[in-house]
């Protein structure tokens, strides 16, 4: 990538840290170059940065007796991700609350960030919700594994008639592995497309129709946000569910 057509975080980072990106980059067989720092793995990682620093900005300001706008907004999303635990997963869904959290947050903060002059979405790009998505499917089955035991879990697989198992073992097998390729394109086809509409209105017109289509964008970056968190949730409920 040309250092002209980076963003200036991107920038930064090649300009001053390329040895540590070559070496993150070495980890995976990836040969070193002169500027491996890429605009979306910037993107991520300001995010991630953003992310940490509201939350150590948030915890010495929580308070039982004198919540400040800030804790009750937070906890709107607490209790929003932990009443879709409940009512997808089940009274134990408070234990995988973090990580529905988490994931709910950091795409919200991903898709919405692109709004700002001089950053981009970095779930616009197919490697940000691929690598989500991944981590969703190490998720569900770990916990899965936890759950149950590894046997019981792959008795998932089999179905609920024992006979049909030869049939049923190929169809979930392709199905689990199905998953985080829909979790992928559903996430980055909208987050490009919505991209791309807001940026061609905004060199056709001046000011208000950009401003209706960033609306726009602004609410499908809530709804792709909700709804990878609640596919999410529904694998974990099937991963952790018991048999009977």
């Amino acid at each position: 990538m040309a250092a002209e057509s980076e963003l200036f975080v991107t920038k930064l980072l090649n300009d001053n840290f390329a040895s540590l990106g070559n070496t993150l980059t070495g980890l995976v067989g990836i040969h070193s170059q002169e500027r491996p720092w890429a605009d979306y793995v910037a993107m991520e990682l300001v995010v991630g940065l953003i992310v940490i620093v509201l939350f150590a900005v948030l915890k010495p300001r929580l308070s039982v007796d004198r919540p400040g706008k800030f804790q009750h907004i937070f906890e709107l999303i607490y209790q929003f991700v932990t009443g879709q635990a409940d009512e997808q997963v089940g009274h134990e869904g408070y234990h995988y609350a973090a990580y529905f959290g988490t994931i709910f947050i950091f795409v919200l903060f991903a898709n919405l960030i692109g709004l700002i002059p001089g950053f981009i979405s970095p779930t616009m790009v197919p490697s940000v919700p691929a690598g989500i998505a991944l981590a969703t499917f190490c998720y569900y089955n770990i916990v899965g594994v936890e759950a149950n035991g590894i046997f019981k879990y792959m008795a998932h697989f089999a179905g609920p008639i024992w006979w049909m198992a030869p049939l049923m073992i190929p169809i979930e097998i392709c199905s689990h592995l199905a998953r985080p390729l829909s979790l992928t394109i559903r996430l980055f086809a909208n987050m490009y497309a919505g991209e791309q509409v807001t940026v061609v209105f905004l060199k056709l017109t001046l000011l208000f129709v950009p401003t209706l289509f960033m609306g726009l964008h602004v609410f499908v970056s809530f709804l792709q946000a909700y709804i990878f968190m609640l596919l999410t949730m529904m694998y974990v409920a099937g991963a952790v569910a018991h048999e009977h």
